[in-house]
């Protein structure tokens, strides 16, 4: 599998000084990233049959979802090669409203023309543990032969500065080994189930999409403070041999421009 293992000498991989793209709102920022998302996909089934896509959970990605199941980009991807994924799951239901997948199925995954089989949940019908052991090997099955991951990662950021769900001062920020994990995060007295660096620092390409006032704060620590992942656990996101992109409203690099 090549560079799977997720292990790096130098600690970290590259400078984290990046540039983001920042957009005028919420509206434009996902505007640009379905653009973006629709040629890219096109890319990289030119070269191979499938494409693998990790959604996000959350507010911000809800407008973008909306947009790719428009007629303006639902029929620019060939959505039978799509095969979908999630970084993190709260342990819920799928009924509930804070399910992740629920949120992508109600706005996104109903409304094109994907298959069923190319989809997959994690579970919140089994214990945590045993879901994340689930969605593991799911995984290694998966990239069995790969030399990277996942093509192409959503992720968004909290006001505290985590992703997915790896959170400020939890030992899961540090995760050298295993690719999914569960746990109990006591702020939210729930327990969460993650995708964690060995996994997403191995795929081609990862974006994350940041919207909103509240978020200006975070975004500055994570880049432009030292690298401090147990404060900022975004700050660990980098792919090894892959790309990031940031792509951020006014409002949200209201304290980095």
């Amino acid at each position: 599998m090549g560079n799977l293992s997720g292990k790096n000498s130098g600690g970290r991989i590259k400078s984290f000084r990046v540039k983001p793209i920042i957009t005028k709102d919420i509206d434009e920022l996902s505007e640009q990233v379905a653009a973006w998302i629709a040629a890219y996909i096109e890319t990289v089934l030119k070269k191979q049959d499938r494409f693998t896509l990790v959604l996000s959970g959350g507010s911000t990605p809800k407008k973008l979802y909306q947009l790719l199941a428009t007629d303006k980009y639902k029929n620019k991807i060939d959505w039978i090669k799509l095969h979908f994924f999630w970084g993190d799951e709260r342990y819920v239901p799928f009924t509930d409203d804070r399910n992740n997948a629920k949120m992508a199925f109600e706005i996104l995954l109903d409304h094109v023309p994907v298959l069923k089989d190319h989809i997959h949940i994690m579970r919140t019908d089994i214990e945590p543990e045993a879901a994340a052991m689930e969605y593991e090997n799911i995984l290694h099955n998966y990239f069995r032969n790969s030399n990277h991951t996942f093509d192409l990662i959503l992720l968004g950021l909290g006001d505290n500065a985590h992703t997915l769900s790896l959170f400020p001062g939890y030992d899961i920020v540090n995760e050298k080994k295993k690719w999914v994990k569960s746990f109990y995060l006591n702020e939210q007295k729930m327990y969460r189930i993650t995708l964690t660096t060995p996994v997403v620092n191995t795929s081609g390409r990862i974006v994350f999409l940041i919207s909103g006032s509240d978020k200006a704060a975070a975004l500055y620590h994570v880049l432009s403070d030292k690298y401090e992942p147990d404060l900022y656990p975004a700050q660990i996101i980098q792919p090894y041999n892959g790309e990031i992109y940031w792509w951020v409203d006014q409002a949200a690099a209201a304290d980095i421009e």
